[in-house]
């Protein structure tokens, strides 16, 4: 089975490198993608409240036959929960469907800042984390204000922030913040939506590497020091994406693909972003 490496979190946890993102798979779906996913060798799956398919993803593990100590299982509290109590009865419905007794990383998923006070439901996933509910927590979708606030009103600093990352939104500045304040940057959307699989330079690395234009992309994320989430629900896709291990990009590939930023966005920007999902 192929090793993937693990990068260790500011409390200490280690998380593997690279894991099965299961957004836009729909809940029937989820059970047989998880499956596959878990019988080609991932043992990290991030999922969320609001992907709606948590627990088919505890169906999965359970059906698995694998020892859920050796899964890396990450949940994110859903923007439709705004007080304290609504976040605590989430917290606990996400234990329930997925059938882990404690999971390892919760994240808040989105700031929401023109919509809630996010500290408020921070503060829920704080006191949680301090009761040993998680193994860590953390943010996702958060700007450089938004983690100086959370600075500002909290003493537990996230183990990680999950945001949109690929070579055309590399978004230095930003995992520079989270490197200098001990945070884990994890990218979600890394292949940019397929648009990074038919760039010329992409394709032109790919090809001197003897490789598939997603392995050259996820090959960049691993070597930035990313966690990187690929989503596919084709078996041979999923191996193909976890088989980057064996190979490594040269300083001016890397240099090359670094040079793709143009600061684009697949999906909405955190600071305006105000659906509740």
């Amino acid at each position: 089975m192929t090793v993937v490496p693990s990068v260790t979190l500011n409390n200490g946890v280690t998380i593997p490198q690279l894991g099965y993102g299961v957004f836009q798979i729909p809940p029937e779906q989820t059970k047989d993608a998880v499956l596959a996913a878990l019988d080609a060798g991932y043992r990290h799956i991030d999922g969320a409240q609001g992907y709606r398919n948590e627990r088919e993803v505890g169906e999965a593990i359970a059906e698995s036959g694998i020892d859920p100590a050796e899964i890396f299982l990450t949940s994110k509290l859903s923007n439709a929960y705004l007080t304290e109590d609504e976040a605590r009865r989430s917290i606990d419905q996400t234990i329930e469907d997925s059938g882990v007794k404690r999971p390892d990383l919760f994240l808040l998923h989105w700031p929401l800042p023109t919509v809630r006070d996010f500290m408020v439901v921070w503060r829920t996933i704080e006191e949680a984390y301090a009761c040993g509910v998680f193994r860590a927590v953390g943010v996702s979708n958060f700007h450089v204000p938004h983690l100086e606030r959370l600075f500002a009103e909290s003493d537990l600093v996230p183990a990680v922030n999950q945001i949109e990352l690929h070579p055309y939104l590399s978004q230095v500045p930003l995992r520079e913040f989270g490197d200098l304040h001990g945070i884990v940057t994890e990218a979600w959307s890394p292949l940019g939506q397929g648009l990074l699989l038919e760039d010329d330079t992409i394709r032109a690395i790919a090809s001197e590497v003897d490789r598939a234009p997603a392995q050259v992309v996820l090959r960049w994320h691993l070597q930035s020091g990313i966690v990187v989430f690929p989503k596919s629900s084709t078996p041979a896709r999923m191996r193909e994406n976890l088989a980057v291990f064996d190979f490594e990009l040269s300083d001016d590939q890397m240099a090359r693909v670094h040079a793709l930023n143009r600061d684009e966005r697949t999906g909405m920007n955190p600071d305006t972003w105000r659906y509740r999902y």
